[in-house]
């Protein structure tokens, strides 16, 4: 939480000088649904998530805009780890333990590197200028909200 709340004063002026910046933070689905075994790392997420909501909203009418994106289970090598610890766990296979996790997610696999790139790229665009303090899950339908 410090480290890019510390980034973030240390570069707005100048992007706000400029009367253009993007700033996107990459934080986690635990911000609205934290993780039960993730309490440290709940809070702090939760903490940038409200030191964003406030300084957005301050910045914007100079053409910055600042929002979080929060990704849900992704094709990664810490993916690839927790499939291989669930299927020693379980024993079963690591096909078995990554199909499980998939079954978790309506689209029925993990995001893609691709996937998550093309939409920082988006919010980092002049396309995504009316985008303002939001968190953005990316989590392939993973997470039941409404809000």
């Amino acid at each position: 939480m410090l480290t890019p709340i510390a980034l973030m004063q240390a570069v707005l002026p100048g992007m706000m000088a400029q009367g253009w910046g993007r700033v996107v933070n990459i934080t986690s689905v635990s911000v609205r649904a934290p993780v039960a075994v993730l309490g440290l790392s709940n809070s702090a997420r939760a903490g940038l998530t409200g030191f964003v909501a406030g300084t957005s909203r301050q910045v914007a009418q100079k053409g910055v805009t600042i929002n979080n994106l929060l990704p849900g289970m992704h094709a990664t090598d810490r993916s690839v780890a927790l499939d291989r610890a669930a299927a020693r766990a379980q024993n079963i296979s690591e096909d078995e333990a990554r199909a499980a996790r998939w079954a978790m997610v309506p689209v029925g696999r993990y995001g893609t590197a691709e996937e998550f790139g093309a939409t920082c790229a988006f919010l980092c665009s002049t396309h995504a200028g009316f985008i303002v303090g939001q968190n953005i899950l990316l989590d392939g339908g993973a997470s039941n909200f409404t809000i």
